[in-house]
């Protein structure tokens, strides 16, 4: 019997890879019917980690592979999916039957809304909605315990991904895309449709499943191949790549955010001024703000402006943001002067030194007493000292600012708009063991590509565990630390 086994492993892989898509193009055909797992094919490692239960496709159990018989090349993919906490699963496409293993043929999207999986080095940050180490997504859209629908397009080298009706991913494939060793398959082809059970702490389950064939199309071109290897290697590497400092300024909207996030695979924070003289000013401009960006899939971050904030909001509408940042661009000064220094004729600088000084003061007075999360903006001085910026950031005084935001378990953003803070200071962070965060702080529609912040991961040797990310709420700094009783200054 053991002489049959071999020739009965190549005749399964054989019928399975070379299966031709038989069903009419532009009809909905459903994939599963509700009993059994007939037009499927498990893979042979671990076969047992998938079950029809109560109706629905169960992946559950050590990892393992479920193939769908059928080939396709343009096709809609639809189906409902639901998440025990920590599960994590995975829809792959143009992928083939592999008896043990993962496959390598194709793109896994991925399904996640809670795994953190076991490596506190490089942590498993890909939600729900991924194109697996291609275009990375981070935001949270759906949560764990309950169906969310999940629709997959792929036409010629364009792949799109919706969650609920809303598109939260796409990936155009550049010819000759970069690949690392032992993913040169991972590209778009044919092949069929592949679920996953990736561990014995995942449960995950899937109904409603069904496809529709597509005919062929014309390929999308792709603008920059260069980008598209830049980003690829980064989320390879399990870097996450979020610009958390945007605005919706210049006319830009929330959907060209969303449209510039999918274009370019970086994904977006959106954050509202909030404070004094500010376009949201209290709880209720701020709950309205919130109505505004729900539903969108980026982070909805809040800019805490001026040292005024803490008294106009409240804990708890503080908190429905994902995170909060400041800067220390506006304070008091020792003269009763109110400062904000990015406006030539708002700012007074009697002595550079002491001005210095005093900034660092206030430095470490915002960041040991507002409950922020990431330092924006950083070392940013008045336009009339940024020309000597080197000698007046003095390594004592980049030293104490350091301090502050490592005692506090504050991050510090990378800011690609003014280019700060420089190496040295990033270096001296990230050996303290302090987060960061990148920003643009856009005042136009143009965001650019964060390029200041992809040098000094080069320049300073940044680690994707270096980087900052958003705390769950028994963590937000509003809900550990509150509110100060007084302004900071």
């Amino acid at each position: 019997m053991r002489k049959l086994i071999f020739p009965l492993m190549l005749f399964a892989t054989v019928l399975i890879n070379s299966c031709k898509n038989d069903l009419p193009v532009g009809e909905w055909h459903s994939m599963f019917n509700g009993q059994t797992l007939e037009g499927w094919k498990a893979a042979e490692e671990n076969s047992e980690s998938f079950s029809v239960e109560d109706g629905v496709i169960k992946c559950a159990g050590e990892r393992s592979h479920l193939y769908y018989l059928h080939h396709f090349k343009n096709f809609e993919f639809e189906a409902e999916v639901k998440t025990l906490p920590q599960a994590n699963s995975g829809i792959y496409i143009h992928t083939a039957y592999t008896a043990k293993g993962y496959p390598t043929k194709g793109y896994e999207i991925q399904i996640n809304n809670s795994h953190r999986g076991p490596s506190t080095k490089h942590p498993e940050r890909r939600m729900t909605g991924s194109i697996a180490s291609v275009r990375n997504i981070y935001y949270p859209f759906v949560s764990d315990n309950e169906w969310f629908n999940i629709r997959i397009s792929v036409v010629e080298n364009f792949v799109q991904v919706f969650i609920n009706d809303v598109k939260v991913n796409e990936y155009a494939e550049p010819d000759k895309a970069w690949r690392w060793e032992g993913a040169e398959e991972m590209v778009l082809g044919s092949g069929t449709i592949a679920l996953q059970s990736h561990d014995a702490g995942s449960t995950t389950y899937y109904k409603n499943l069904k496809i529709k064939p597509l005919a062929d199309d014309k390929r999308v071109e792709v603008e920059d191949k260069r980008w598209d290897t830049i980003v690829t290697k980064l989320m390879r590497a399990g870097f996450p790549l979020v610009d958390y400092h945007v605005h919706l300024k210049g006319g830009l909207t929330i959907d060209e955010v969303v449209a510039n996030s999918q274009r370019l695979g970086i994904n977006y924070g959106v954050a509202p001024n909030c404070g004094l003289h500010f376009p949201v000013t209290n709880d209720e401009s701020l709950y309205a703000y919130m109505d505004e960006v729900k539903g969108s899939p980026t982070y909805k971050g809040m800019q805490a402006e001026g040292r005024e904030w803490i008294t106009l909001f409240s804990p708890e509408a503080i908190a429905k943001f994902d995170y909060v940042f400041t800067d220390a661009m506006t304070f008091t000064d020792r003269k009763g002067r109110r400062n904000r220094i990015w406006i030539p004729e708002e700012v007074w600088v009697d002595n550079k030194q002491q001005f210095m000084d005093d900034l660092v003061e206030k430095i470490e007075a915002i960041f040991s007493q507002e409950p922020v999360d990431i330092y924006v903006n950083p070392t940013v001085l008045p336009a009339e000292l940024m020309p000597e910026y080197a000698d007046l950031w003095t390594k004592e005084r980049m030293q104490r600012v350091v301090k502050v935001l490592a005692d506090n378990n504050v991050a510090l953003e990378i800011n690609a708009r003014y280019k700060t803070p420089g190496a040295e200071m990033i270096k001296m962070a990230k050996a303290a063991g302090i987060k960061f965060a990148f920003g643009t702080n856009n005042v136009t529609k143009n965001l650019g590509q964060l390029e200041y912040c992809l040098e000094m991961i080069q320049e300073c040797g940044l680690q994707p565990n270096d980087m900052f990310e958003p705390k769950t709420n028994d963590k937000k700094p509003v809900n550990v630390k509150g509110l100060p009783d007084k302004i900071t200054g």
